[in-house]
């Protein structure tokens, strides 16, 4: 198998949302940045699904927004203007329980202010959330970045977060490469027993 890679952490963790995602299904992007991953959870979700996007930044918002219309899915997503740590307060709140999938991506907007970053409190708040919103078999990925200033603090805190829960509630999976350089960003995974 000449020219076969291990998947991305990237790759990876569509591996692991696609696996649990299915027509109907609900997502959550907790952090919509330019829309990829928000993307992707539609097409997962077709026609009867649906996928909740939160970014604090407008900008991030618009170009998401002009993706998923691009593709004809921007009907099955719902934006919100606002941090993922609000999502409680802000989703149907008969969907606890109920929600597939949520995807984090950490760290700041590709393209945009590298000072505006995600932050430690807000993220576990959100994480926590998410977890408990979280449907039985339904998974939590999050793509942790050390590299920018605050990225290792807040990736240590999501781990030790992790690293806490009960076995018996979830799984928890944390994906990296060992031998790459410049800190390359980590995959958490977590995935919801009962």
């Amino acid at each position: 198998m000449s020219g076969w890679r291990i998947p991305s952490v990237l790759q990876q963790a569509k591996i692991l949302l696609s696996e649990r995602l299915s027509a109907g299904s609900i997502a959550v992007d907790a952090t919509v940045g330019n829309g990829y991953d928000t993307l992707f959870l539609a097409e997962c979700v077709g026609e009867t699904g649906h996928v909740y996007g939160f970014d604090i930044q407008k900008q991030a918002l618009t170009s998401a927004e002009a993706r998923l219309s691009e593709a004809g899915l921007l009907s099955r997503v719902t934006f919100f203007h606002t941090g993922h740590e609000r999502w409680v307060e802000l989703l149907p709140p008969d969907l606890r329980r109920q929600i597939q999938a949520v995807t984090f991506n950490l760290g700041y907007l590709p393209g945009g202010d590298k000072a505006v970053v995600t932050r430690p409190e807000t993220t576990l708040q959100a994480l926590q959330a998410a977890f408990d919103w979280l449907a039985p078999g339904g998974i939590i990925t999050a793509v942790l970045y050390s590299g920018h200033p605050g990225g290792k603090q807040e990736a240590e805190r999501v781990l030790a977060w992790a690293g806490g829960l009960d076995q018996k509630q979830a799984q928890v999976l944390w994906y990296q490469f060992l031998n790459q350089k410049n800190q390359p960003p980590t995959l958490l995974a977590v995935s919801r027993h009962s």
